[in-house]
């Protein structure tokens, strides 16, 4: 909203309205808006949510510590929505498809999460949402998502890009907002609607989910390209989301490790979108991505402005209202800005707690079949109990955690250059 208003201004010659034109400009009021929004409205949530008793009820699982965080409120994924969602209007070009997408991603499944806290706290029903309603709005997002990128005109990346010799003064800022039909003077692009997409660490790193279909020729190729790519989006979103909320079970965990992934994103969005850096790396272009940069600013000032409340002993839980959203957000991100296949390295953490549940469980009921009791490969599952049952203190646990995010989210930076 901010941005046309003050783009009015600048055409009555307002003093100081021009800053509003640059990304950078934009983020930083988007962060300390969401910090803000986080820190201060944050406290007054949690208080409404103790005085409604809108507290977890803890199962026994035989972890230390455990029945201290009876009647911590929950949902506070509340307050990341809000935080996210505020600054995004306030600040972002709402006329930019990426942020629409976004916003979308942001409510629908922050949605699908309050339903969830809600049956669980309100219905007094530990299992919440069944999980088939869950999967489907899923499933539903993902093809919302993966349809707009098919049919909408604005989702093109350029090829061929050339940046513009020294001879001619571009600021970073210009070349990062361009409109998709314009080129930078001394550029060449061509715009295209294509399914290509990043794959890391090989030379000429771009995949097309049209090699997948040799056989299909001419627009029949295109289509099946697309259906593939759509059921890519499907599964990627599915997957990211559940991810996140299997790592949410300590005080800050999937909240640090999802603000460190925002970052990197958030990066990667800025190179992607900005014809220099793209060129210079030699990276896929991708027209108006970068507005994409204030909506992960607004992130990054909401998990953080959070983990004041929520790192241990936390005084709130984000609750599937804050996780399922989370977990969502990344996988629309990186779907985007065309770095889905950089997932499995940036989001190892939601990745190797999913992998763990799935190894315990899988090879449970195995051995129950083969010995007619159950046995374990971990102490406990998600991988983050494991330790706790090892007897890791919970602040060591999220720490190290925390520390090999970071590891991950350097790796996927320096896939950039490294093929």
């Amino acid at each position: 909203m901010f941005y046309y208003l003050f783009k009015y201004l600048h055409s009555l010659n307002f003093p100081g309205a021009g800053l509003f034109n640059y990304i950078s400009f934009r983020a930083g009021a988007a962060i300390i808006t969401s910090l803000l929004i986080a820190l201060v409205f944050g406290k007054k949530i949690i208080l409404y949510l103790q005085k409604k008793q809108i507290g977890e009820t803890v199962r026994d699982l035989g972890l230390e510590g455990q029945y201290r965080k009876q009647g911590t409120p929950s949902m506070g994924g509340l307050i990341i929505i809000a935080s996210i969602v505020i600054p995004t209007l306030l600040f972002a070009r709402l006329d930019n498809v990426y942020v629409l997408l976004m916003l979308l991603t942001t409510l629908w499944l922050g949605t699908i999460g309050f339903i969830d806290d809600y049956i669980k706290i309100f219905k007094k029903n530990k299992e919440g949402l069944a999980g088939r309603f869950k999967i489907l709005g899923q499933v539903t997002l993902g093809l919302i998502v993966g349809l707009t990128l098919y049919l909408s005109n604005d989702v093109v990346i350029k090829v061929n890009v050339t940046a513009p010799p020294r001879t001619h003064q571009v600021s970073l800022e210009q070349s990062s907002v361009l409109n998709p039909g314009t080129t930078l003077p001394g550029t060449t692009s061509v715009n295209v609607k294509s399914t290509k997409t990043t794959i890391p660490f090989v030379k000429n790193n771009e995949f097309d989910y049209a090699w997948l279909v040799p056989f299909a020729e001419g627009k029949p190729k295109q289509l099946l390209a697309w259906l593939i790519y759509v059921a890519v989006v499907i599964f990627v979103v599915t997957a990211v989301s559940n991810g996140a909320n299997i790592t949410d079970g300590l005080d800050g965990l999937a909240t640090g490790v999802s603000a460190i992934i925002v970052v990197t994103l958030a990066i990667l969005a800025y190179l992607s979108g900005n014809i220099i850096y793209a060129a210079y790396l030699k990276i896929m272009y991708i027209p108006n991505i970068g507005e994409l940069v204030i909506f992960a600013a607004a992130i990054i000032g909401a998990t953080i402005g959070f983990l004041w409340y929520n790192s241990f002993p936390a005084q709130v839980f984000m609750g599937d209202t804050g996780s399922l959203t989370l977990g969502g957000i990344i996988a629309v991100f990186a779907l985007v800005i065309r770095k889905e296949l950089l997932i499995p390295i940036l989001c190892g953490i939601f990745l190797i707690e999913n992998i763990s549940v799935m190894i315990q469980v899988s090879h449970f009921k195995r051995t129950k079949k083969k010995y007619g009791e159950g046995r374990r490969i971990f102490l406990m599952a998600p991988l983050h109990h494991h330790y706790q049952k090892k007897g890791y203190p919970e602040p060591k646990i999220v720490t190290r955690f925390w520390i090999v995010g970071i590891i991950l989210a350097v790796l996927t930076i320096i896939t950039l250059k490294t093929r």
